[in-house]
């Protein structure tokens, strides 16, 4: 059904959960998932997966089911996506709910808005706590201080990625580098002696990194792993594993842009990331 605006009956909007299992919902999006005609779900945790079918009872349903060991992910993204669009093609407010932020590493839910408005559905897009946001506060680290790279481990790996080591490198889903499927009992780590050995050519082996996991449940305490470059292999790395590399160096100044002062944005006591508020 096409209205008298042009756009179709049917309407997508996808929100995240946040990373901890209560606590980091937005009202924006809870009354999204409760006002939904249906509400899909992809939430691993049981406590959590429970608590958002209650938001939206007789009118859920989880796509966990369509992950399967062995399976190759993009089938199952492409299955998902196709599953949350067919309610927007029968003329639902459909809501696409995921674990973590809804735009961040998640192809389906950027596929699923990116095909329903080709097709000519509103759909829309809320932000949400993402393991970033937390990997900043748990770690006590500001991107703004000495700036920030991010990238996803595999595809750092098989790409020419530049680094800059006097900025801070976050590599992420580290614990499923060069596995392209699906493993609930964990994944190949195959690969991870090729990203040691990449990363070795450009920072020293004793440079220590952090392998990092956000607390998911409230009292509990995130995974904070320190360890040297050299000493990284499969014991100490985890399904869930983020790794933050802190800078080797410090920046070098660039004369063609001297400060009239004298001093660069983080000598003394003005800071980099000193917040500059909008009005």
């Amino acid at each position: 059904m096409v209205g008298m605006s042009g756009m179709k009956g049917g309407s997508l909007i996808v929100v995240g959960t946040g990373i901890r299992v209560v606590g980091q919902l937005t009202v924006e999006s809870i009354a999204s998932m409760r006002g939904a005609d249906r509400l899909l779900h992809v939430v691993q945790d049981p406590l959590l997966s429970a608590m958002v079918a209650q938001l939206n009872p007789g009118r859920e349903e989880s796509l966990v089911g369509f992950y399967g060991d062995g399976k190759p992910r993009a089938q199952t993204y492409e299955e998902m996506v196709e599953r949350v669009l067919s309610f927007v093609r029968a003329g639902m407010a459909t809501c696409y709910a995921v674990y973590g932020h809804p735009g961040v590493f998640a192809y389906p839910t950027h596929e699923a808005v990116r095909r329903a408005r080709s097709e000519g559905y509103p759909a829309r897009m809320l932000p949400a706590v993402s393991a970033e946001y937390c990997l900043f506060a748990e770690l006590g680290v500001d991107p703004g201080a000495c700036g920030c790279q991010s990238y996803e481990a595999t595809d750092f790996l098989y790409r020419a990625r530049p680094l800059d080591t006097s900025a801070a490198v976050i590599l992420w889903q580290v614990g499923a580098i060069g596995d392209l499927g699906f493993h609930r009992d964990g994944f190949d780590l195959s690969a991870l002696p090729l990203l040691v050995e990449k990363l070795g050519r450009t920072y020293p082996a004793d440079h220590v990194v952090y392998l990092y996991e956000a607390a998911t449940h409230p009292g509990a305490e995130p995974v904070i792993t320190p360890v040297r470059l050299g000493s990284v292999d499969k014991s100490v790395v985890r399904p869930m594993s983020t790794m933050y590399i802190p800078p080797s160096r410090t920046a070098d100044p660039d004369p063609q842009y001297p400060w009239r002062d004298g001093a660069a944005p983080g000598d003394g006591p003005r800071h980099p990331a000193a917040r500059v508020m909008s009005h």
